[in-house]
């Protein structure tokens, strides 16, 4: 299935009924009084957030969604039915915005959480409900209301707890094809990765954590380069960022030079995605290129006061100690602030 993470459209209310103007017209009643009923209510749009929806790929193209109108007043004091509601499944992690104003209307981040984005119109009442001492015969009575109609913005936003980030073709899908069972496609060429990626871990007996991969983030994302950034979103939510460093290769440039550049990309998208605890991780050690660099490069990032977990993802060496870092990291992150944790 086709991955799509954004999509705009139209939802309208369905107005409501309009209320009835009648009297009653029986035999031996020559003066019967108004019995007009109510007109019914229009149905709302109601967005559901469905684990079973993985992309907005059905919204992207059927943009229009409008509710029935409600049914209109009868005589003998007969009200209109209301009408049903649609309810449009997304996928969870789907965030609402006003297309004009920008304004989030709602995070639906949990499983069957619900959010009425455009309310149907009430009914018109009808001439029954005008009937006073002074006026007995109301010959009116009044139209539904319409129903809310707005453009609203979809925009998926993954819910993992570690998000995976490096330059393009430093090992992310080779990464996580390697710890969990997702198999993204994987090639020795930029930008193999055109969609996120998402891949379960356990390590050892410990609570398993999910992890996203996304495309690689290159110089100059923020202002449109490449492809990374349009997918940062999905690391928005984590706890935790892995960055990946490739130092194979002669154009490789040294570890903490990459780590800079990477991290002020996340700078400008988000300062605080940029704030996030992050894992440092050198991957393709199995690599000779890479092993005569690693120990300087490893010491040079020591001296900035980070730690580098070198491993390899084709050999699994190194892999269960950062596994482990990686569910520290976590658990530390989260125990500094439990909202952060996926529900």
């Amino acid at each position: 299935m086709k991955f799509i993470d954004e999509a705009k459209i139209y939802v309208k209310g369905g107005d409501g009924g309009r209320g009835c103007v009648s009297f009653r017209r029986e035999k031996y009643v020559p003066r019967g009084g108004p019995n007009g009923g109510d007109g019914g209510k229009g149905g709302d749009i109601v967005l559901v957030a469905s684990g079973s929806h993985q992309t907005l790929l059905d919204l992207k193209y059927r943009q229009h969604h409008i509710a029935k109108h409600g049914g209109h007043g009868e005589g003998n004091d007969r009200t209109g039915r209301n009408s049903e509601d649609i309810r449009i499944p997304v996928p969870v992690g789907t965030v609402v915005k006003d297309a004009d104003s920008g304004e989030i209307l709602v995070d639906l981040a949990r499983e069957g959480q619900t959010f009425v984005v455009a309310r149907g119109g009430l009914g018109g009442r009808g001439n029954a409900r005008f009937a006073t001492a002074t006026n007995q015969a109301p010959r009116f009575a009044q139209p539904g209301l319409p129903g809310e109609e707005r453009w609203i913005l979809l925009e998926l936003k993954l819910l993992a707890d570690v998000g995976i980030i490096g330059l393009p073709n430093a090992g992310k899908s080779t990464f996580i094809s390697r710890v969990s069972a997702a198999r993204p496609k994987i090639a020795d060429y930029p930008f193999t990765t055109l969609t996120p990626n998402l891949g379960v871990v356990r390590v050892d007996n410990q609570a398993a954590f999910v992890v996203a991969d996304i495309p690689g983030l290159i110089p100059g994302a923020h202002r449109g380069l490449g492809m990374g950034i349009k997918f940062l979103r999905h690391v928005e939510r984590t706890s935790v960022l892995l960055h990946l460093i490739d130092l194979s290769g002669d154009s490789r440039a040294p570890a903490e030079e990459t780590l800079a550049l990477i991290n002020a990309e996340l700078r400008h998208f988000s300062p605080a995605l940029a704030a996030k605890p992050q894992v440092v991780a050198i991957s393709k050690i199995d690599l000779t290129d890479t092993r005569e660099r690693l120990e300087a490069e490893v010491g040079a990032l020591r001296q900035q006061g980070i730690r580098a977990f070198p491993f390899s993802a084709v050999t699994g060496e190194g892999l269960p100690v950062l596994l482990h870092a990686l569910a520290d990291a976590l658990h530390n992150a989260r125990s500094k602030d439990p909202a952060e944790e996926i529900p």
